[in-house]
């Protein structure tokens, strides 16, 4: 999971680049970098969040009223500036690149790349394999048009095999934005006067002022001239295939992605998880959230529990999302100073604990133990998504089955190793369910289900496991 946005304008952009960029923090918080053109690519990347990557200088130096950015957060890649993104080639006419995905058939592409064109690829990162890839479509097209150009994007989705939402700024041409055949990453864009914007998160349009034109299609590619003028074709036809994630997850809740808004939608599950706590005859003091992304989960629960909720945890806002962490210690380590029980709230109440997930279980674990320690009289814990079972391939920092407690434990099992007087899990079909708004209703929930849109080599997945240390 990563964010980017392309954007065009008649006057300077960088700062409506940056501005974005902190809007989709909650996407990426490894690294960040920003490319301009004016006569030339101008760039900066560095490690970290956004407000401490860029300076006033940088700002003067990024001169351009045509650019793309991107925040990271690595599933393929390790850590490091030479991984950060955008990436720039310099051939066939200069372009600079970002995406947000995960290619599964990584190794295989690029070891034969570098044999078959003694091209080398420099960093781990997936962003620079694709577009050396789309530099050798377009570098086979005898002359520059929104067709060639096209034809060159049909070449890499016949070579790459995995999720990818792409931008792709091209010199003195104009921007190039694509979404995978089964369209698994998020990518919109909208208008405003004479200027595009192409972006993970509708809330980045609606927070600058663009009007949202539409998704792009799964499978689409669309080019914004440096002219004004817009181009779109429909390359690949594939099932369209959204990942539920984003939704429990990633997205902002402000956001509408492929027509469903992210809010409503955890509104659902939030009424759908309370028909599992009273199935399970759970019964509860209060209803208390752990921040941020389960809020509107629990306040729907709790209204069909017809229980008081209340926010019995503080978050401190000054301490990044733990989930997308690099390292499992730097999340455990960060737990208590990112959130400090209410104890007036907790003592002696009965509390059901909402999230969004379990995957490690160690968070879990150490959340249920501070709200016992605040005073709680029982301490129960409910999902708002069902067990995470099986590796994510697409661009979700879980890419091993070991990484999961739910992959080989009952429920019964994972309930005790966190500590919780119950246990509650969304059912699959109540998150399809929840989720399944405006029509939309096939999703990659390939984590819960084992039913995976692209399927992975056995090689390719021995390879990704092996480079995650795993030893099973």
């Amino acid at each position: 999971m990563c964010g980017i946005v392309g954007l065009q304008n008649n006057k300077e952009v960088v700062s409506n680049i940056y501005d974005s960029l902190l809007i989709m923090q909650h996407r990426g918080q490894d690294a960040a970098g920003i490319v301009t053109y004016s006569d030339k690519f101008n760039i900066k990347k560095s490690e970290g969040l956004v407000r401490d990557a860029f300076s006033q200088e940088d700002f003067n130096l990024l001169k351009g009223n045509i650019g793309i950015g991107h925040v990271r957060y690595p599933t393929l890649g390790g850590m490091g500036i030479e991984n950060a993104q955008p990436f720039i080639s310099t051939t066939p006419y200069g372009i600079s690149f970002a995406f947000n995905g995960n290619i599964i058939n990584f190794n295989s592409l690029k070891e034969k790349l570098e044999q078959d064109s003694r091209r080398i690829i420099i960093s781990t990162s997936d962003a620079e394999l694709l577009l050396t890839l789309l530099s050798e479509e377009m570098e086979n097209k005898p002359s520059f048009s929104p067709d060639f150009l096209f034809e060159a994007v049909e070449g890499l989705f016949e070579k790459v095999k995995g999720s990818y939402s792409v931008v792709a700024l091209i010199k003195d041409k104009g921007i190039l934005a694509f979404r995978d055949p089964y369209g698994i990453k998020p990518l919109i864009f909208g208008k405003k006067d004479d200027s595009f914007c192409v972006v993970s998160e509708s809330v980045v349009l609606d927070t600058l002022g663009y009007k949202i034109e539409r998704d792009v299609h799964p499978g689409e590619a669309v080019f914004f001239s440096t002219e004004g003028e817009l181009y779109t074709k429909k390359i690949a036809e594939e099932k369209h295939c959204p990942c539920i994630f984003e939704y429990v997850y990633f997205a902002r809740p402000d956001s509408v992605i492929d027509g469903i808004s992210v809010y409503a939608a955890r509104l659902n599950l939030g009424k759908n998880l309370a028909k599992e706590i009273k199935k399970n005859g759970i019964n509860v003091d209060i209803v208390v959230p752990v921040p941020d992304t389960s809020r509107p989960v629990a306040i729907s629960l709790a209204e069909e529990l017809n229980v008081k909720y209340r926010e019995g945890l503080m978050k401190n806002r000054y301490v990044g999302r733990t989930f997308i962490m690099p390292h499992q210690s730097k999340r455990e380590e960060l737990i208590r100073i990112k959130l400090s029980p209410v104890k007036e709230i907790i003592k002696g109440k009965r509390v059901l604990l909402v999230d969004d997930s379990i995957v490690r279980g160690t968070t879990s674990k150490k959340i249920v133990q501070l709200i016992r320690d605040a005073g709680a009289k029982e301490v129960h814990f409910a999902s708002s998504s069902p067990p995470l079972k099986y590796p994510c391939y697409y661009g979700i920092d879980m890419q091993t089955k070991g990484e999961f407690i739910a992959c080989k434990r009952s429920v019964e099992n994972v309930r005790d190793m966190i500590g919780a007087d119950s246990l509650t899990y969304q059912t699959v079909e109540g998150l399809i369910e929840a989720v399944s708004i405006n029509g939309v209703n096939n999703f990659c929930a390939a984590c819960f289900t084992g039913e995976y849109p692209i399927q992975a080599e056995e090689e390719e997945v021995r390879r990704i496991e092996a480079s995650r240390g795993c030893k099973n």
